[in-house]
């Protein structure tokens, strides 16, 4: 262990995992950052196992200019809880890149409670995430520390989508139930990092886990949706948008419910440790617009052959992670049951720079509430909004976790004081949207109209 690191100074990020392939990103869009004008941050940390692979990240982050002399360099080890404490110590947040959660998560999360150092992250791993709600959640509020999961791809675009679509929905008309579908597009192959699989079929086999999870928690409060849910579809050709689509069990659904469960609870939005008059109104005025509604996501192709991917990676995954043997054979032979998309060599910059995505959330209602004590049930009203932006693991990601971890920085004293939530909840109300589309995500809307039966 590197006993410099006992003490030392209090860095504004500590980027944790970053010799990962996903952190050496971050490092490159954290260094954008990183002592310009009007950045909050001022002073940044990398740390990894391997001091000398850390300061490749860097150095690789940094091209074409040499690395930064002010960025440290610290050792730590998730499974070292002494050096977890060191960490943070020595941070004000800490941007976790270290999967698969499951395993990694748990250790850092435990550290940052008890210090009261704040965290974000970028898993997309739902029993990890309601895991620790479950048991850091009362602790974080009592130390001040703030716990937010999935500011990656997953699942901040899903969850602003979300609720820009709901915005969308003008008294007197209500939404019923929004559908995300997603595409992911590239004139190169489009190969993702082993990393990211690895954790896909690690909450493949958590399934179970979650439900008795679940099933163990206190039943929170469900959000009053008007209307009846519509029975959804596993497969449909969407014409509308030109694609054919398929159900994808997404992380993004459950991320959704547990901010509308939170929003149930607190109708205002989540009180600032110590706003001003002015940042309340905005946040309840904000939060007075959001109707809940109905969630979920499909993934989408233009053409069969794809969905056929799609079916044949989510058939070998819900059949082969139940075993130990079959968990085997899917991390030793990625690229077979992906049929080439996850390679143990990631993709090169080349295909992560061609790649693009775009997120259609399409969502139906009533054009008045009264409809539906009226008795008419169908939804006579369609939204269609839409958020688009680059490659969604290494390019997208890193902007949106930055962009959190800025936002935690500028304006803590507006945000909650403590707890484990969703980024939705926590970040839905400030200027995040607008961060995102000067970082090159964008939001549109596409449509509004009347459905004719």
């Amino acid at each position: 262990m590197d006993p410099t690191q006992k003490s030392g100074p209090v860095y504004d990020i500590v980027i944790l995992g970053a010799s990962g392939f996903t952190g050496k990103y971050v490092v490159r869009e954290a260094l954008k950052f990183l002592q310009t004008p009007s950045s909050p941050l001022k002073t940044l940390a990398l740390a990894g196992r391997h001091p000398t692979r850390v300061t490749q990240s860097l150095e690789w982050a940094a091209r074409p200019n040499p690395p930064p002399s002010s960025v440290a360099i610290l050792t730590a080890d998730t499974s070292d809880t002494g050096s977890l404490r060191r960490l943070c110590s020595q941070s004000k947040l800490i941007l976790n890149c270290v999967g698969p959660f499951s395993i990694h998560g748990e250790p850092v999360v435990a550290a940052c409670v008890d210090s009261g150092c704040d965290y974000l992250d970028i898993s997309g791993e739902p029993e990890f995430m309601e895991r620790i709600e479950a048991n850091y959640h009362e602790r974080a509020q009592e130390t001040g520390s703030l716990i937010v999961s999935a500011c990656g791809f997953d699942s901040v675009p899903a969850e602003l989508g979300l609720l820009f679509n709901s915005k969308q929905w003008l008294p007197p008309s209500v939404p019923n139930q929004v559908q995300a579908y997603l595409s992911v597009e590239s004139h190169k192959n489009i190969v993702v990092n082993f990393g990211t699989y690895e954790s896909a079929v690690l909450g493949a086999s958590d399934r179970k886990k979650l439900k008795e999870l679940r099933r163990s928690r206190t039943r929170r409060p469900s959000p009053s949706i008007l209307g009846p849910q519509a029975k959804g579809t596993i497969m449909e050709n969407k014409k509308k948008i030109g694609l054919w689509a398929l159900f994808l069990p997404s992380p993004d659904a459950a991320v959704v419910r547990r901010t509308f469960t939170t929003l149930t609870e607190k109708p205002r939005g989540l009180p600032g440790l110590n706003e001003s008059p002015d940042k309340m109104q905005k946040r309840e005025a904000f939060w007075s617009t959001i109707q809940p509604a109905h969630f979920g996501v499909k993934i989408t192709s233009k053409s069969l052959f794809g969905i056929f991917r799609y079916v044949t990676l989510g058939v070998s995954l819900g059949l082969l992670s139940k075993f130990s043997f079959g968990r085997w054979l899917l991390l030793k032979f990625p690229s077979v049951f992906s049929l080439g998309w996850f390679k143990k060599k990631g993709p090169s910059e080349e295909e992560v720079e061609s790649a693009t995505f775009k997120m259609w959330f399409i969502g139906r209602g009533y054009s008045e509430e009264r409809l539906v004590s009226q008795g008419k049930t169908k939804p006579d009203m369609e939204i269609i909004t839409r958020i688009s932006g680059p490659e969604v693991g290494y390019i997208t990601t890193p902007i949106t976790l930055v962009q959190c971890g800025l936002i935690v920085l500028s304006q803590r004293e507006s945000l909650v004081k403590g707890g484990v939530y969703t980024p939705g909840i926590v970040f839905g109300s400030t200027d995040i949207q607008k961060r995102l589309e000067d970082n090159g995500i964008s939001f549109e809307v596409i449509s509004n109209s009347k459905i004719q039966d």
